[in-house]
């Protein structure tokens, strides 16, 4: 059921109302001008929310990686939550989980070929990367959980709305999650409703459409996750297995909403212990401990299940047991969009990409002007080509 995760805390009303003016007056700055938000001359896509916590932003962001990386020269740009360092990195070959945080790490290690920095400062950060000389190949800016980073005005905006925990039910902070109110859906180009369940009705989706409430200029969409097989984390692992046979399962997860996880494995094991963490969680010796002991208490036989984003903390830390590497798996998930509208969804952001070539960063260099002006030749113009609405 939609919104089944919202729990509304009421005696905090009257704070999320003062919180709630100071977010308006800021918005109010932003719209009306007082402060102003920089656009590039590059394509710059965001994609977030405006609720705390877990919508899907990595695997959106991956799906989004994974149609342009091979056609243009994509750089992710992210604050790095939590992370342990400070200002502009950028992710290299020896560069950790902790310079940059989990997700950027993630996503670095699953597209190498892609250019990954963090920076709280978005405008620096983008101004970073189009300036250095090892990225200013940049073609393409995709900047993760930037929605309320006004200070970047993105060609595109794509807003993501978890399914269960949908804005139209949701209060602001501190007594529900949301960091904005739900008007803040407005600056959208795109809103997608993620974590759908896969056996939504066609009713469900018209009821959806008309409680989000879209401008006729707003596209609305609907994502669900797919589970991909099981990979060993640790390298000593034994083999996965199957999905549909899974013995007891001990689910370790330090991301912010773990619920829908669990009822998807409910149904392919024969029991499961959540054993959470807050979100980013970094795992110390006595979370070890506590990991290694709920696994020999667990009736055999019995695996270990955890996240992309878990997998890039729990892989460094020490002092797990033996019998613990080897039956600790992770879980890779994708997105797929729903109602037959991928196609209709790529072919939008190849729209965006194709438009903003002749009139961005790249159209503007000439090779012939380039010497004269003492540009370098990593300013010279790049071509993409297209052939009905699709790369070539």
């Amino acid at each position: 059921m939609e919104g089944d995760f919202i729990k509304i805390n009421k005696w905090l009303l009257p704070l999320s109302w003062l919180y709630g003016i100071g977010v308006w007056l800021r918005n109010l700055l932003f719209d009306t001008g007082v402060i102003k938000s920089r656009t590039f001359d590059v394509p710059v896509i965001s994609v977030g929310n405006i609720t705390v916590g877990g919508s899907g932003k990595t695997p959106h962001v991956e799906y989004l990686i994974s149609l342009l990386h091979d056609k243009v020269k994509v750089a992710v740009l992210s604050r790095g939550y939590k992370r342990k360092s400070r200002g502009y990195r950028l992710a290299g070959a020896e560069t950790t989980m902790p310079e940059i945080g989990d997700e950027p790490y993630q996503m670095h290690r699953k597209f190498p070929d892609i250019h990954v920095a963090v920076e709280a400062d978005r405008c620096k950060g983008i101004e970073t990367l189009l300036q250095s000389p090892e990225t200013q190949d940049t073609q393409l800016v995709l900047l993760d959980d930037a929605y309320q980073h006004r200070y970047v005005k993105p060609g595109m905006n794509i807003l993501l709305v978890d399914y269960h925990r949908l804005i139209i039910y949701d209060k602001l902070l501190p007594a529900g999650r949301l960091r904005e109110p739900k008007e803040g859906k407005n600056r959208a180009d795109i809103v997608i409703i993620t974590k759908c369940p896969r056996d939504l009705k066609p009713m469900s989706f018209r009821v959806l459409q008309r409680a989000i409430a879209l401008f006729p200029f707003q596209q609305l969409y609907f994502t669900t996750i797919d589970q991909c097989p099981l990979e060993p984390l640790f390298e000593e692992g034994e083999a996965a297995p199957k999905e549909e046979n899974l013995p007891n399962v001990l689910l370790v997860t330090g991301i912010a909403s773990p619920e829908q996880m669990v009822k998807d494995l409910k149904g392919h094991c024969r029991s499961i212990t959540p054993m959470q963490f807050g979100d980013h969680h970094q795992f110390t010796a006595s979370d070890v401990e506590a990991i290694n002991m709920a696994y020999k208490m667990m009736e055999k036989p019995a695996v270990i299940i955890t996240t992309e984003k878990d997998a890039t903390r729990l892989e460094t830390v020490s002092g797990l047991s033996e019998e613990v590497r080897k039956k600790t798996y992770v879980q890779p998930i994708r997105i797929s969009f729903m109602l037959n509208e991928g196609d209709k969804f790529n072919n939008n952001i190849i729209d965006y990409v194709r438009k903003h070539q002749k009139n961005g960063r790249m159209a503007e260099r000439t090779d012939d002007n380039s010497a004269a002006s003492g540009n370098s030749a990593g300013d010279r113009t790049r071509t993409i080509g297209f052939r009905n609405n699709r790369y070539v």
